[in-house]
């Protein structure tokens, strides 16, 4: 019995219901009309086609609820959590259940996925958000933004929501060091994400060193406990003639205003007759002239101000 001639008969019914029907015109363009089939969930466009009924061939949007509503059957039909095949055998059933075709021929396709966004955002090249379709990996949402700027930091956070038995959501963050993921190319960091995921690139933290070397500045630490008075006094491309014996490292501390002062003896440090000292993010490493002047709390506050505030994160001293 074909799908028309039970159209006349329910035609009021399909009125009143045509407002309520999250449906998409059949010459609505989809690019992607059968993408790789997962799971569908709220918000996904199906594309249903059912032989000889116009009326059910075309695209229909799931709910927000996870439910799908049909012209011609009175009840909603539940997908969420659905393959495209189950949801065939799902409208085949409701079909022959509410006598409007007797051996009906359903197939479904998802047209569009919107159940499973994935943010890329941080020290990416083009931050953004899109769908995991397919086999996905956190390689590939990275290759997505067009990888890693200069800026970013050591470690990747993947976020994602976790149920726990009683049915409680919680978020839980997975912390991965880029070195692992990239330069050593370690499989088992380089995670499957679902969709869901929430993934942040931190900027790498800075270090801050001004005063009587040869280019003041704001230098990345690049890898954890791996930067030194040393390095950044390398990086700083040496001391000016006539520097003090002493440098001072100003550090702020979690719960304390300001910074305090650590003096440090630099020249013994240069002549390797003294350990060498690790910095911290956001450290300031003060190098006076012979003069020994220190700084004043209000300096130390402005430099780190105009450090974090421009877009280079360069530091000039006068």
């Amino acid at each position: 019995m074909r799908c028309f001639a039970f159209f006349a008969v329910v035609f009021g019914l399909a009125v009143q219901m045509n407002s309520q029907v999250p449906s998409v015109a059949p010459g609505s363009s989809n690019p992607e009309v059968n993408l790789p089939a997962q799971k569908v969930g709220p918000n996904d466009l199906l594309s249903i086609s059912v032989a000889d009924c116009p009326e059910l061939t075309r695209n229909f949007r799931v709910s927000s609820d996870g439910t799908l509503l049909l012209p011609l059957l009175a009840n909603r039909i539940p997908v969420a959590g659905k393959y495209p095949s189950e949801i065939e055998t799902l409208i085949t059933d409701a079909l022959v259940k509410d006598q409007i075709l007797v051996r009906p021929v359903v197939m479904v396709a998802v047209a569009e996925y919107r159940s499973v966004p994935v943010s890329v955002l941080g020290a990416v090249k083009h931050p953004m958000t899109f769908q995991a379709v397919g086999k996905l990996t956190l390689l590939d949402a990275i290759a997505k933004a067009e990888g890693l700027t200069a800026d970013a930091g050591p470690e990747i956070l993947v976020t994602r929501q976790q149920t726990d038995a009683e049915g409680k959501t919680s978020e839980v963050v997975q912390r991965i060091a880029v070195k692992s993921l990239i330069d050593e190319a370690d499989p088992s960091v380089n995670i499957r994400l679902t969709g869901g995921e929430e993934i942040r690139v931190p900027e790498a933290g800075r270090v801050y060193v001004v005063g009587n070397v040869k280019k003041s500045g704001a230098f990345p630490i690049a890898d954890g406990n791996d930067t030194s008075v040393l390095k950044v006094i390398a990086l700083s491309e040496g001391l000016m003639p006539y520097s003090n014996k002493e440098a001072y490292i100003y550090r702020r501390e979690a719960g304390k205003n300001g910074r305090n002062e650590i003096p440090i003896p630099l020249d013994r440090i240069l002549q390797r007759k003294a350990p060498d000292v690790q910095l911290q993010a956001n450290d300031i490493l003060y190098v006076p002239d012979n003069k020994g002047r220190k700084l004043t709390a209000q300096t130390l506050e402005r430099l780190a101000g105009f450090g974090a505030s421009t877009a280079s994160g360069v530091l000039i001293w006068h």
